[in-house]
């Protein structure tokens, strides 16, 4: 696998991959609803793009054999040298092969290199991804619940790991 930052000429794949991944990620987790609500508020590509240029998100593709195969992204210097990762997903054929842990490695390496100290990351409650990453040295550090429009709530874990 190798991994390469995206172009805003390549947000399209990052949404596609999306629409593809999201169903097997939280179809248990959220209602048909909600998914779709999420899906086009977070990857349209005017979403995307506002989150690469005005937000300053970096995003990672993942290819392997010439195929797309997950995206990831995450944000630098926040709240006194911190790194956000904001999305880490892999499509579910591919899960279990490392490639998330790849990501994770990636980011973690690009922050230290931005002299940031400390990682973090939202994860669904009842998403089982929380284990990943306490396996990868992430701990809980507290609950948030995020309004999201149209009565829609994400219930989540901030996960830190310090670097």
């Amino acid at each position: 696998m190798i991994i390469i930052k995206a172009t805003k000429s390549q947000l399209s794949i990052v949404r596609d991959l999306a629409y593809k991944i999201w169903p097997t990620a939280y179809g248990e987790i959220l209602s048909e609803a909600q998914l779709n609500y999420m899906l086009d508020k977070f990857y349209s590509l005017e979403s995307l793009t506002e989150q690469m240029e005005q937000r300053k998100h970096i995003f990672l593709l993942a290819e392997e054999d010439d195929k797309y195969i997950g995206f990831s992204s995450y944000e630098l210097h926040i709240d006194n040298h911190k790194t956000k990762i904001h999305k880490i997903y892999v499509l579910p054929e591919t899960q279990g092969k490392g490639f998330g842990v790849q990501f994770i490695n990636e980011i973690e390496k690009r922050a230290q290199e931005a002299n940031n100290k400390l990682l973090f990351l939202n994860v669904n409650r009842f998403n089982k991804a929380q284990y990943f990453y306490k396996k990868l040295g992430f701990e809980i550090a507290y609950e948030e619940d995020i309004e999201i429009g149209t009565g829609y709530l994400m219930e989540d874990f901030v996960m830190e790991k310090k670097i």
